[in-house]
């Protein structure tokens, strides 16, 4: 993760010199999910990001896609025997079922490649192809087997990993407002590389989200 961070700063300062740059404001939905060795996702969670969108237009048509954002990664899931939880539990010895949701805020610095097609009627298309890197800001979880609750919107820092790396592939649409000012929607689908999770769990989040943002 540390290497990541490095190298997109890297990224960014030798891009400076050589491109284009286009700043931007985005605000989004997104819809979390999680999935899990010991048990099963449990459903999808609303979520939320915002923050700065940027490209680095390099050449014609192709631009490296970076910004910086809060977002809310939220999901569920059906956890067998889940720790620490189960060792407080009067049945610890026998096999239970938690419902547990993550609700993680992390601050998420995007790495990517963007290609796009020339413009036609003020409109141009694009794919996009890349890496998060996550830190993370907030965690907190609702954990409960049968009837009884074992946490309710509980911080949750101490059981979960301060760093997440994701990879992302999305498409969309960028419409040309007026000038330089261009409005671009689209989706892009975050998957989680590595383990949310500090204790013996194995424990992934992923999102899709629904991209909208202004350049200007």
């Amino acid at each position: 993760m540390k290497k990541i961070l490095l190298a997109s700063l890297l990224i960014i300062a030798t891009t400076q010199v050589f491109a284009q740059v286009r700043l931007g404001l985005t605000a989004h939905p997104n819809f979390g999910f999680l999935k899990v060795e010991n048990g099963k996702g449990n459903g999808v969670s609303t979520g939320f990001s915002y923050g700065l969108m940027s490209d680095f237009e390099f050449a014609e048509n192709y631009s490296f896609a970076t910004g910086l954002t809060v977002t809310t990664i939220n999901g569920k899931a059906s956890i067998l025997n889940y720790e620490p939880f189960s060792l407080l539990s009067s049945s610890s010895t026998n096999s239970a079922e938690y419902d547990v949701k993550f609700k993680m805020q992390y601050l998420e610095i995007p790495l990517s490649v963007k290609l796009k097609t020339d413009e036609n009627d003020g409109i141009k298309w694009y794919g996009q192809f890349g890496l998060t890197a996550d830190i993370r800001i907030g965690a907190r979880q609702d954990v409960k087997s049968g009837n009884t609750v074992y946490a309710d919107n509980t911080k949750a820092t101490d059981l979960t990993k301060f760093l997440r790396a994701g990879m992302i592939i999305g498409g969309g649409m960028e419409y040309r407002l007026s000038g330089k000012t261009s409005l671009v929607t689209g989706l892009t689908y975050n998957n989680g590389l590595t383990n949310i999770a500090k204790n013996n769990e194995s424990i992934r989040n992923h999102y899709v989200g629904l991209n909208i943002g202004v350049f200007f």
